[in-house]
């Protein structure tokens, strides 16, 4: 059997969001997610991609972080509608985030 992996930050391409469902189970990049205000349940919207693909950029909380694939790679989420996650973009817009 082919196990299924659950959608990651990775996957999202820009303009997507999605709500944090899972971290990385322990470790530096745990705690470095968390310091950056990534939890479960915080929803993510992808705004851009390098040229190449990677890093990306991410509005988390109204800031833009870069992530690496590989560290996108490990958090689990769960896309949503665009117009659920339209709020969070429209006030990173109105405090100048993007």
């Amino acid at each position: 059997m082919i196990p299924i992996n659950p959608p990651s930050l990775q996957s999202l391409s820009p303009g997507g969001s999605a709500r944090v469902t899972s971290l990385p189970k322990g470790g530096d990049m745990r705690r470095r997610f968390q310091d950056l205000g990534l939890i479960e349940g915080t929803v993510v919207q992808c705004l851009y991609k390098s040229p190449l693909g990677d890093p990306s950029a991410y509005l988390i909380r109204g800031a833009v972080i870069a992530l690496r694939n590989s560290d996108a790679g490990t958090v689990g989420v769960e896309p949503i509608a665009e117009a659920e996650g339209s709020p969070v973009i429209e006030k990173a817009v109105r405090h100048g985030a993007v």
